[in-house]
């Protein structure tokens, strides 16, 4: 595994955390399609987020929420319709894209910031 799908990994084990202690259930992880990977797919009520997770140690290629590009928004869209085409007991559900970004501010990763937007990408 190389270093950037580490660090991937762990801010999708972060943010999956972080998103229990709020009250959300994990309904899947990295879920794949035809047009990419969803991170995290989880509910909280009667509404399904799909979580794009961003991290990076440092803001010298921008902050993480700025790498969700209009084609990565695009992507996240795709893949979430094809979500709910192959799963039809979640589609009377309302669902929203939304994105967690996570800057580590320590060598050891035990020092980090964690910011929650919702429904980020709009186009359902």
């Amino acid at each position: 595994m190389s270093h950037n799908q580490s660090l991937g990994k762990w801010g999708e084990d972060i943010a999956a955390k972080y998103l229990i202690q709020k009250g959300y259930s994990v309904l899947f992880r990295n879920w794949r399609s035809q047009y990419g990977e969803l991170d995290l797919i989880v509910k909280l009520g009667e509404i399904i987020s799909i979580i794009e997770v961003k991290t990076r140690r440092g803001t010298t290629l921008g902050w993480p929420e700025e790498s969700i590009t209009l084609i990565k928004q695009e992507h996240l869209i795709n893949s979430c319709q094809a979500f709910i085409d192959e799963n039809e007991k979640y589609a009377d559900l309302s669902f929203q894209i939304d994105v967690i970004a996570i800057l580590v501010e320590s060598e050891e990763m035990n020092s980090f910031h964690i910011r929650h937007y919702e429904n980020a990408v709009i186009d359902l």
